[in-house]
């Protein structure tokens, strides 16, 4: 995606990107040389969005050997600026040909790496519910497509779509729109395209998940049977609103890590209990029968509304599946799609009592009543977060160079921050209200 291919990206679409789950820091920062090919080697064409993002992300695969951007499976010329061109050209209705997907075609070693493994990465690396879209960038060459090469890849890409939708469905998210079909036509991007996030590690990247994990076995264990002598919750010490039950079983590592990274810390208004037994509380119901552990279901009058199968850290995930159950709508667009509500709308701005902001997922404390004061921008502004509560990340969307604010403990986005604020710091933390749930200290 060239900075020419970003300004027509705002144009077509105001709303904003989904990045909560974008390139993160986390993730190989660039290619090393090239490695000597194996005798044996796969490939496989993906189209995830701009593919300067998808080239990254499926590089960090490991056994994975190369990863080129390209064009594929349209009917035109395979340059950048002729699919550019073609895209306009099919938004005026004038020509009814099918333009390329900007894809990546990703090389690996099959000894090391087997194509499903590729494919739980494509799924969980971009949000394939979107059609014509990833984020800003609006347009059939931005579709998301699985480009096959083999008979067998087709059955596999086919298997993996039918078990992340039936992740998506459990986590209430829209229908997968992934176009699977054989790789027809081919062509590798220019060179400038090339491994082009290292080249330019500030670069636009456009690319973000769902949040919604692959149900991969290994981070989780077979649910133990019936027989298991535990006791079943009562009901009535639950919370019949809403309520958290973690089910796990007595020899299940995964449950052990997902207590230590999770429940021992929690601070969420969401109630949380744990149980041994696979049943429900009496008078309650689940959707289906829980197939293994840990999973955590909430309910909400006596009823599952969602669940989440399986933990291995990956503890954003969890809470954006939380959140979107604790969230308005307007609240989700801010946290998960990095927007921004119009200023002197938000709540918490005129909040000036003694006591806490804290993240309204999580219930982890960001910034306390005292280092907030009137900017006059309308947006609630603080000096200083608490420690460890926030942190920091490069954001040069909208034509911009800032410098984003993300909750620590969910990674929800918060704001932006600023060189203008006043002493000590200097600094002025910008922060969208209606991501800040205040709790005030006791007695005022």
């Amino acid at each position: 995606m060239s900075p020419r291919g970003l300004v027509q990206g705002l144009i077509l679409a105001i709303s904003s990107s989904f990045l909560i789950a974008g390139c993160t820091d986390g993730e190989a920062a660039a290619k090393v040389a090239k490695p000597a090919m194996p005798a044996v080697t796969e490939s496989i064409v993906l189209g995830m969005g701009c593919f300067w993002g998808a080239e990254k992300r499926m590089s960090a695969i490991p056994g994975v050997l190369d990863v080129e951007s390209g064009y594929a499976n349209g009917d035109i010329a395979g340059t950048y600026d002729a699919v550019l061109a073609h895209e306009k050209m099919l938004q005026w209705g004038k020509t009814t040909q099918r333009n390329h997907a900007e894809v990546v075609k990703v090389t690996f070693d099959p000894a090391k790496v087997d194509v499903e493994k590729v494919l739980i990465q494509f799924w969980e690396s971009h949000d394939p519910t979107q059609g014509n879209r990833q984020g800003n960038d609006v347009g059939t060459n931005y579709r998301s497509a699985v480009y096959t090469n083999s008979d067998s890849q087709q059955a596999v890409a086919l298997k993996t779509r039918d078990v992340y939708q039936g992740a998506l469905t459990a986590a209430r998210r829209g229908k997968i729109t992934s176009e699977i079909a054989p790789l027809k036509t081919y062509f590798s991007a220019e060179e400038y395209h090339q491994d082009y996030l290292q080249k330019n590690p500030n670069g636009y990247c456009g690319l973000g998940g769902t949040g919604v994990k692959y149900p991969v076995a290994g981070a989780a264990t077979p649910m133990p049977k019936a027989a298991v002598k535990a006791p079943r919750l009562d009901a009535k010490a639950l919370n019949f609103e809403r309520q958290l039950i973690v089910f796990e079983g007595e020899d299940c590592a995964y449950c052990r890590k997902f207590k230590a990274d999770v429940l021992d810390h929690w601070q969420s208004p969401v109630a949380v209990v744990s149980t041994l037994n696979p049943e429900p509380p009496a008078g309650w119901t689940l959707e289906k029968a829980l197939f293994a552990t840990p999973t955590m279901v909430l309910f909400e009058k006596g009823k599952e509304v969602s669940r989440y199968t399986g933990y291995s850290g990956e503890t954003p995930r969890f809470w954006k599946w939380l959140g979107f159950h604790l969230l308005t709508p307007a609240q989700q667009k801010i946290a998960f799609e990095q927007g921004t509500e119009r200023p002197g709308t938000g709540s918490n701005l005129d909040e000036k009592r003694a006591g806490t902001f804290v993240d309204p997922i999580t219930g982890v404390a960001l910034f306390r009543s005292d280092t907030k004061f009137e900017s006059g921008t309308g947006w609630p502004s603080f000096f200083n977060p608490l420690p460890s509560a926030i942190t920091l990340h490069e954001d040069i969307s909208m034509g911009m160079k800032r410098v984003e604010v993300r909750s620590a403990s969910s990674g929800i986005h918060l704001g932006h921050v600023f060189d203008d604020g006043p002493p000590p710091t200097h600094k002025r933390y910008c922060i969208n209200g209606n991501v800040l749930k205040f709790v005030p200290d006791k007695g005022k």
